[in-house]
């Protein structure tokens, strides 16, 4: 399972919104690189649920994940923070044995 934080709801609700489509879905995921080997991916899908993606609802924010990624996502918690010199999405991920100073790389 993955978790969002109310602020990361309220922010990914503020962003649905300013993009003006109601299909739009939040996908998680995982790829290869980045400084510690495996870099978190984000964004909104509108294309349809695959057949094996993994589907999370929290206070009416849904979230797509394919299998491959949860097996490195499951667990996480996604939070947002609204900080002017250090903002944005937080992944906080228990299968994370490390991770890089920029937050968006981590090594299983």
């Amino acid at each position: 399972m993955i978790s969002l934080t109310t602020a990361a709801v309220k922010e990914i609700q503020r962003l649905l919104t300013e993009q003006n489509n109601p299909n739009l879905i939040l996908r998680v995921g995982v790829k290869g690189g980045g400084c510690s080997g495996l870099t978190y991916a984000m964004g909104f899908d509108d294309s349809q649920k695959k057949e094996l993606d993994q589907v999370f609802e929290q206070d009416g924010v849904k979230v797509l994940c394919d299998p491959k990624s949860l097996l490195y996502l499951d667990g996480m918690t996604i939070d947002f923070k609204n900080d002017l010199t250090d903002g944005g999405f937080r992944f906080i991920n228990p299968n994370a044995k490390g991770s890089c100073g920029c937050g968006t790389s981590f090594s299983v």
